[in-house]
């Protein structure tokens, strides 16, 4: 299977991905970011990558990722230490659990997907403009995974 290059995140935050409760970053701050995702299938896993720029969202560099087990009943995960600006979350929904975004032999996800905000792209991700949501203080979404 190919990965698509949007969600390609997946495979170099691995290193990210800790418990769904792990902190970002060690310095404190009163700043965090708590998603919540509702998923249409009760197997595999949610991958959840978390970025702070436009650069690095668009460059697939996320500042944070988790992996949770929708299997197990996890569909919340907390970004806790973060300092105060914008964010935007991309995800995608691992159903068979093979740890990658599925794609037909066109390169299109065959797997659901989503980014904060709820944002829809147009032939691609959606845009920072569209995902960025600003956090100061603690800030929680729930996003669909489609």
């Amino acid at each position: 299977m190919t990965r698509l290059p949007l969600i390609a995140f997946a495979a170099a935050a691995v290193g990210l991905f800790a418990p769904a409760g792990a902190a970002l970053a060690q310095s404190p701050s009163d700043s965090a970011v708590t998603l919540t995702f509702e998923t249409g299938a009760r197997t595999g896993a949610v991958m959840v990558a978390l970025y702070d720029s436009e650069a690095g969202y668009a460059g697939d560099r996320p500042v944070g990722g988790r992996r949770l087990d929708v299997a197990a009943g996890e569909h919340t995960v907390t970004f806790e230490g973060l300092p105060a600006g914008d964010y935007a979350a991309k995800a995608f929904h691992d159903v068979n659990g093979d740890g990658e975004m599925n794609t037909n032999p066109f390169g299109m996800p065959v797997e659901p997907y989503a980014f904060s905000n709820n944002a829809v792209g147009n032939m691609g991700p959606a845009s920072w403009e569209r995902a960025r949501f600003a956090v100061s203080g603690p800030t929680a979404q729930t996003i669909s995974i489609r």
